[in-house]
């Protein structure tokens, strides 16, 4: 969890909006290594104010510390990035009472209750969202007294997804955020992130399903490896393909060093 990562004795503060601001996030160069292993390799990118965007690649492509790397969790080893106009390294505090985020690695305090780490994470912004709202739209209220190591992955997962919904978030980083969820709940989520972005809200996401990012996404970028493989819109990427469909057009992008 964020908490002990959040508090440290800092002072709770309202944040102005800079409505002018055209880009929510950019990304220059970014580059990160565990153990001499690249995992992300001089990425760039840009996001834009009120978009979703998606970050794309199979399993061990980097999505996760790319995100981890951006919001200063894991220090870079080169490259820079900036976040609703700060570096999230010196402006920590600001950056995360104006982002919402669920990570794949979230965890939770032992015996904790769901209504109680909800309760938790309101308290530490200025304006959070009802979370008791945020449970019914997410069909959790029921579990609000119940311990969170309870609850089933996909109940789990969508908490996770609640919680980073708190801060009232002007940008939200949901990695995987439908993995373990049926079809029914995947939707779900989808029709909440649309009323989001509708109010406003910048998403920018990491999924392995193409229909969530068809559904969802203005634009995706595709990594292999920690690398950059191509970029733009959902119909730009499929139409730089031999195919119709972003399934199959992301097969056959990442399969460019094999044509090649």
């Amino acid at each position: 969890m964020l908490d002990s990562y959040l508090t440290g004795g800092y002072t709770m503060f309202p944040v102005r909006r800079n409505e002018s601001m055209k880009l929510c996030m950019e990304v220059n160069q970014l580059t990160k290594s565990f153990r001499g292993r690249t995992v992300v390799d001089h990425l760039s990118f840009r996001v834009k104010e009120q978009e979703v965007f998606g970050l794309l690649g199979p399993n061990g492509a980097g999505k996760s510390t790319t995100i981890e790397t951006v919001l200063g969790l894991k220090k870079a080893d080169s490259g820079t990035a900036e976040v609703l106009g700060c570096d999230p390294v010196k402006k920590r505090r600001e950056i995360f009472e104006r982002i919402g985020v669920q990570l794949q690695s979230s965890h939770y305090q032992n015996y904790i209750r769901v209504g109680e780490i909800c309760e938790e994470m309101s308290v530490l912004y200025s304006h959070p969202a009802d979370y008791h709202k945020l449970l019914r739209q997410f069909k959790l209220e029921q579990f609000e007294k119940q311990p969170v190591d309870k609850l089933s992955g996909g109940e789990r997962q969508k908490l996770s997804v609640v919680l980073a919904l708190i801060p009232n978030p002007e940008l939200v980083f949901l990695d995987e955020l439908t993995t373990g969820l049926d079809t029914e709940a995947r939707r779900e989520v989808w029709q909440t992130l649309k009323a989001l972005k509708e109010k406003g809200t910048t998403i920018f996401l990491t999924t392995h399903y193409m229909e969530e990012a068809e559904s969802l996404c203005d634009r995706i970028l595709l990594i292999k490896d920690g690398k950059k493989v191509t970029q733009g819109t959902v119909k730009e990427v499929v139409d730089d393909s031999p195919f119709d469909n972003l399934e199959d057009a992301y097969l056959w992008h990442m399969r460019g060093e094999e044509r090649a």
